[in-house]
């Protein structure tokens, strides 16, 4: 077999040591960013030279501008606390449901054994004896708890940070793009690092608190770790639906009112719905996104723990080699911390065209650097031979394999992510036909723009396609979880650039509200033009590997189940896999429908001030923000329950009455419907809103022909961009947590729905 050449202890010494270089690395840049200072300074009279002539040049770009700074500080101010509310209130809810669904775990895997606590014989091998049902139920309890915290965690500290960078970036932009850009990344960079760091630590802890007590009963071990994903899956739902239907309630309701009917700019400080919609950019795509990541992150460790510890790692207690995907994630820190470097001290930006190469070069950089690091511990921390559990059957596996799956899973990631730029960028020809299809109306604009989403599915399934089949044939299930870790692996870049993009918007928001020069506003618009990219970019990493990860769930939930081989012919699986299709479409009606009554109120709310309070449009009335955030903050809160059950009872009801099997038909077709729509929904979106941008910048020739803003053509794109807002915001990105989710949740039960599921066929 040939040992590792990474001793075991090295292996306990570096993964904690990558998470505190992580965590060390998140703080360095979080003080970099608190230096930007959100109150008005005079230096003392007769000062040195160098200060004081400094000091007569601030004054003439209007830099030492009092009124300004206290502005922005006023505006940052009302949206930290409106997002720190929210989300509080949020948590409340999902506190309550945390408990009850901790019970559930508790009660059905107890169940399993009838509550025994005598020991058992293990599930892949007879001979060996394995801990009582009931401990893998308490265990599995604790795990989910810990999930569930940490990634509430993740999203909170997410949503400081970004709004406590907002207004720092838009005093940056008016010493120029370069330093806006850097202040907006390194606020990126402080959640990304925080939340990679955080997710490998906390699991890893677990793992060795857990080990005190399990020993060698490796098998029980890593089933009970997998509650960790579903906690942070869980959570990650909520917050993407709730905090979802908050954001785009806001922002429908502050576009048509706004800037169709009313003609004022976006994120005019007259519109009552303006704050609202600023504060759901950080609990939305901020809070969210932070759990959404976390929880793939999780679950496709989970996954490949599981598999590994019925495999030869686990059979012959090998620590390093069954430490194999947390030590990709280690050194996917270290790569990530090399890569930011390049973007905040190695080059500097000089010129708004720079910006989005900027945040390109970060994704290629990190994944060709990854390449390396990865080949680097497949060699050091695999024996040359090891063998994987496959169906039944132990496959012999070589180290260099299991390199490629990884490789190919990070190398797919790029390409999905290279073509969901090239079809949501204002930079290439789609985005630029949609502009086009708006001079003949709205309609034409929908056409176009639902056409594009369709046909930007197709390369991207490709890549997920050959990547599940080459790591498949590699390393059977195994493979396909390292390939989900593979694509996870640079998570810290991915999150800093998807968190650079909310935090530029509210800058442009913040200098619009703060009355800040038009040259200013410009810098902050071409932030968020390329943040827009990037947050496309960053959801079709979360999909295809939400994909990945769901698929490798599966695999473990087919074994542990004890099922030999899914059937598609078998009219019991058959029928799961036709309602396991539609189950995307009823979930997207929710939460596109829960969006739309949602901004009803919010149009009529908004219109109402308009009309009632006197001096209003003439600036010399402020309106009322606290009633649209209210309507936000319940409308989400309430909305969010339907879609979070449908997801949640699915498994167990399709589990305990129809049996595996049906559930196996279940999760295939949620998972075949799902990442399609998913993929089309936030192409789409992206594609509408960066074609409102092309009209509205007007940096070519044929985008003036479009323009000004105000102009029909320009109406048209605002109608089409607010379509697309909850489809990119709200169902898009949640449908990829109901593919994982209903995966791992359907693992964890498993035991419970092998011993006693499958009720109403038994009668």
């Amino acid at each position: 077999m040939g040992g590792a050449i990474l001793s075991d202890l090295l292996t306990e010494v570096l993964i904690p040591v990558a998470a505190a270089v992580g965590i060390g690395f998140a703080l360095l840049q979080w003080v970099l960013v608190s230096k930007v200072k959100l109150t008005p300074e005079r230096p003392a009279q007769g000062a040195n030279k160098n200060g004081y002539s400094d000091y007569l040049i601030e004054e003439e770009e209007g830099l030492n501008d009092h009124n300004v700074v206290v502005k922005c500080a006023e505006i940052q101010n009302a949206i930290s606390e409106g997002a720190t509310s929210f989300l509080f209130t949020e948590y409340q809810y999902v506190g309550i449901f945390m408990i009850a669904f901790a019970v559930l775990i508790f009660l059905f895997l107890g169940s399993v054994e009838g509550f025994s606590t005598k020991s058992h014989p293990c599930t892949y091998d007879k001979s060996k004896t394995c801990k009582p049902a009931l401990a893998n139920a308490i265990f599995s309890t604790v795990s989910f708890l810990l999930g569930a915290i940490t990634s509430l965690v993740s999203g909170f500290l997410g949503m400081k940070i970004a709004t406590y960078a907002n207004a720092r970036t838009t005093l940056e932009a008016r010493k120029g793009v370069g330093k806006a850009f850097i202040t907006a990344f390194r606020s990126g960079a402080v959640m990304g690092f925080l939340l990679a760091a955080n997710g490998l630590l906390v699991l890893y802890i677990a793992i060795n608190l857990l080990k005190i007590y399990y020993g060698e009963d490796w098998e029980g071990l890593f089933e009970s770790i997998t509650g960790y994903g579903l906690g942070g899956s869980s959570m990650a739902l909520f917050g993407r639906v709730g905090g979802g239907i908050y954001t785009k309630a806001a922002d429908v309701g502050a576009d048509l009112v706004g800037k169709v009917e009313r003609n004022i700019p976006e994120d005019d400080p007259r519109n009552p719905a303006v704050i609202a919609d600023n504060v759901g950019d950080n609990v939305g795509d901020i809070a969210g996104m932070g759990s959404d990541l976390f929880g793939s992150y999780a679950e496709s460790s989970c996954a490949a723990l599981v598999v590994a510890s019925i495999s030869s790692f686990g059979i012959n207690h090998d620590f390093t080699g069954m430490c194999y995907p947390l030590l990709i994630s280690s050194l996917g820190i270290i790569v990530c911390l090399i890569t930011t470097l390049f973007a905040t001290d190695f080059f500097e930006i000089k010129a708004v065209k720079e910006i989005e190469p900027a945040l390109k070069k970060q994704l290629i950089i990190s994944t060709a650097l990854m390449t390396v690091a990865i080949a680097i511990v497949s060699w050091i921390a695999l024996p040359s031979k090891f063998t994987i559990y496959d169906f039944g059957t132990q496959k012999s596996v070589k180290n260099w394999e299991l390199f490629f799956c990884v490789a190919v899973g990070l190398w797919a990631g790029l390409i999905i992510g290279f073509v969901t730029e090239y079809f949501t960028s204002n930079a290439y020809s789609p985005v630029q036909d949609v502009a086009d299809s708006c001079r003949t109306g709205a309609a034409t604009n929908v056409i176009f723009g639902l056409a594009l989403g369709y046909k930007s599915v197709i390369i991207p399934i490709f890549a997920i396609a050959v990547s599940i089949y080459v790591s498949f044939s590699l390393a059977a299930m195994y493979g396909i979880a390292v390939a989900a870790l593979g694509m996870l692996s640079t998570i810290a870049t991915g999150l800093a650039i998807d968190a650079y993009g909310p935090i530029s918007d509210n800058a442009g928001g913040i200098a619009e509200m703060a009355g800040m020069s038009h040259r200013i506003r410009e810098r902050t618009d071409a932030l968020d033009a390329a943040g827009n990219t990037t947050a496309a970019i960053g959801k079709g990493f979360a999909i295809g590997s939400a994909a990945l990860v769901s698929l490798a769930l599966f695999g473990a939930f087919v074994s542990r189940a004890g099922i030999a081989s899914v059937n598609v012919l078998s009219p019991k699986v058959f029928i799961g896999l036709i309602v396991g299709a539609m189950l995307p479409y009823w979930f997207s009606a929710m939460t596109m429908k829960s969006v739309g009554s949602a901004a009803l109120k919010m149009v009529e709310e908004v219109r109402r001030q308009f009309n009632t309070i006197p001096g209003l449009m003439e600036g010399s009335a402020k309106p009322d923000y606290a009633t649209c955030v209210k309507i936000s903050t319940d409308a989400s809160i309430k909305e969010m329950i339907p879609p979070g059950a449908l997801v949640m009872l699915t498994p167990l009801i399709v589990g305990t009455l129809f049996g595996v099997e049906t559930l196996s038909g279940v999760l295939a077709g949620a998972l075949v419907s799902g990442v399609q729509i998913a993929i089309s929904a936030s192409n789409t979106g992206g594609a509408w809103d960066n074609a409102k941008k092309y009209i509205e910048a007007g940096a070519s020739e044929h985008a003036r022909t479009l323009g000004p803003k105000g102009s029909d053509p320009h109406k048209a794109a605002v109608i089409g961009d607010t379509i697309g807002d909850p489809l990119k915001d709200t169902s898009g990105p949640s449908l990829n947590i109901l593919i994982k989710l209903m995966a791992v949740e359907s693992l964890v039960f498993a035991p419970f729905f092998a011993a006693h599921g499958g009720l109403l066929f038994k009668i």
